[in-house]
């Protein structure tokens, strides 16, 4: 057992860290994106774990990290896993055998990696949740995301102000999506829009003819989209419009993020909606490349963009702290409650994204190129 694991295990719970740790470990396998050859001796070995290659976020965010990480004289093994739980979980025993130092794991399932942190937490390996707090367990160390009710709220506030609800403005056709029901994330930014529209709702304003908008905020699974599919938003949204809009249409879509507002965009264009002539204000998250060239074409009305460039950085540097003994730099110690423990967290700030900012947001910061964007 390192010294590492040790002082880690000591201060479980807890948000600072100290003592002088050392890092060492076993046999070592390379990253599944090909990071090199097997290590040992003191080098620190750094477990990533990422739900899926499927979403292009999720490419980039392992990526970035493990980037950072070998850069910083780590050896990491990144693993996706395809939306499978029992892959990840295999994937995070391996690492746990491979005799990985610190565990970042963006879960599939938040509820389902008890056993598998258990076996993490007998090696004493502290673990850090890279976007996607994992709950039901007392074993994780800290949390690092962004402020994901704040993602709801830039949506439902941006639908307000474009819609001028705030002036009495409506009625409006509404239809509210969410996300997979098994991502905590996703009740965090179905509640901050919720909370911005139903007083809207309530006063009809804002009119669901689907019939879908949950009576409370805990009821939002009954409208979520599991595994984030575009195909699975895209054929909703498909039956909604087949069954509620054949005499009217719809203004107003709340996706939570752009895989399902790209899935809702194709419903809409396949229904005959054309850009720029009635076509319906949707919402979206991430800022994904066919999200941003389709706000472009005005098939998008914004997009709340999370630099993942900067979580990746920040989780980089609550990987050193752990590992050098170090304070731990977290900046909310009250809001993220796993049904165990309040996890010591790390938010950032999210921003709204519109096809008018695009080049002073996305590209002037180097996230995209113009070119890539035809710009």
């Amino acid at each position: 057992m390192t010294s590492m694991r040790k002082a880690v295990a000591a201060a479980a719970g807890m948000t600072l860290l100290f003592g002088a740790l050392t890092a060492c470990s076993s046999e070592r396998a390379g990253s599944e994106s090909g990071g090199g050859e097997t290590g040992g001796g003191d080098t620190p070995l750094i477990g990533i774990a990422m739900p899926t290659r499927s979403l292009e976020r999720w490419n980039n965010d392992g990526a970035h990290l493990e980037e950072l990480l070998g850069d910083a004289g780590y050896e990491t093994t990144l693993q996706y896993a395809d939306n499978k739980v029992d892959q990840q979980i295999t994937q995070l025993q391996n690492m746990i055998n491979q005799g990985a130092d610190v565990l970042v794991i963006a879960s599939i399932d938040g509820t389902a990696l008890g056993p598998v942190l258990d076996a993490a937490a007998k090696e004493e390996i502290p673990v850090i949740a890279y976007d996607r707090l994992i709950n039901d367990s007392e074993h994780v160390d800290y949390y690092a995301t962004f402020d994901n009710e704040k993602v709801g709220t830039l949506q439902g506030e941006f639908i307000a102000e474009q819609l001028g609800l705030e002036g009495g403005a409506g009625p409006f056709n509404l239809e509210p999506f969410a996300g997979s029901p098994d991502d905590n994330n996703a009740r965090f930014f179905f509640k901050g829009a919720w909370d911005v529209l139903t007083p809207y709702v309530e006063s009809g304003q804002l009119v669901v003819p689907s019939g879908k908008a949950p009576a409370t905020v805990d009821d939002w699974t009954t409208i979520g989209i599991q595994g984030w599919e575009s195909a699975k938003a895209q054929s909703e949204m498909e039956n909604r419009l087949n069954s509620f809009y054949t005499d009217k249409k719809v203004n107003v879509v709340l996706s939570p993020n752009d895989s399902l507002a790209l899935g809702i965009e194709q419903a809409l264009e396949g229904s005959g909606y054309s850009a720029g002539e009635g076509w319906p204000l949707v919402t979206g998250q991430d800022a994904d490349e066919a999200n941003v060239k389709n706000m472009l074409a005005g098939k998008q009305a914004m997009t709340v963009w999370k630099d993942t460039r900067t979580l990746g950085d920040q989780v980089a540097k609550m990987v050193q702290q752990i590992v050098d003994g170090k304070e731990v730099e977290v900046n909310d110690t009250e809001t993220y409650d796993n049904g165990v423990k309040v996890v010591p967290s790390f938010l950032l700030d999210p921003q709204v994204v519109t096809a008018d900012t695009v080049q002073t947001t996305l590209v002037d910061s180097g996230f995209y190129t113009a070119d890539k964007l035809g710009l």
